[in-house]
């Protein structure tokens, strides 16, 4: 269970770097007027929610593990 808290952990840590780095993509498309930006925006909603949920359940198996 401690390998999976700290895969879980470490996996949503990287997904919330990159959905916030592809929010920053969006926001530099959007600001080109480029229509690309909604798709941007899209897979950096999707990636950042991952990123909370994974987050989120490394917390409850740490919790679990009395770490």
């Amino acid at each position: 269970m401690k390998k999976k808290w700290l895969i879980y952990s470490i996996l949503g840590m990287i997904l919330l770097g990159l959905g916030l780095s592809l929010m920053g993509e969006a926001i530099i498309h959007k600001s080109n007027n480029d229509i690309d930006w909604f798709y941007w925006g899209t897979a950096a909603l999707a990636t950042f929610n991952a990123g909370i949920g994974l987050v989120g359940e490394a917390i409850v198996l740490k919790v679990r593990l009395g770490i």
